[in-house]
């Protein structure tokens, strides 16, 4: 039998449909550009403050254990969606090029303020 379907041949129905909070949101990609942020209501009233487009990173040297705020150059590789890569997107894992080299971002700047970077 098909899936989603009684034996007889019927369709199951659903009994409710989603509430507010079990809906998913939209993804907010983060592209490379010109610093834009934007402010969400969240839950219980909450602001949370999201990246729209970036050029800035907060890079950590794991040698010297001192951060830098260094400009990102461009997006080399998205292990996660090559896609990505192309139209410059930045999102956790992905990897940047910046003055200091190539780094990783550790954080998911889509849910945060900010991004942040680890040296490779």
């Amino acid at each position: 039998m098909a899936f989603g379907k009684k034996t007889s041949g019927g369709k199951y129905k659903k009994f409710r449909k989603k509430r507010l909070h079990e809906v998913k949101g939209k993804p907010h990609l983060v592209l490379l550009g010109p610093e834009k942020r934007k402010k969400l209501r969240i839950r219980a009233g909450k602001i949370k403050v999201i990246l729209l487009k970036a050029d800035k990173v907060n890079v950590m040297d794991t040698k010297t254990h001192k951060a830098k705020v260094v400009v990102i150059k461009n997006v080399v590789e998205v292990p996660s969606n090559r896609f990505l890569a192309r139209k410059n997107v930045l999102v956790k894992g992905a990897i940047i090029e910046t003055e200091l080299g190539k780094a990783r971002i550790t954080n998911r700047p889509g849910q945060e303020g900010s991004i942040q970077a680890v040296l490779i």
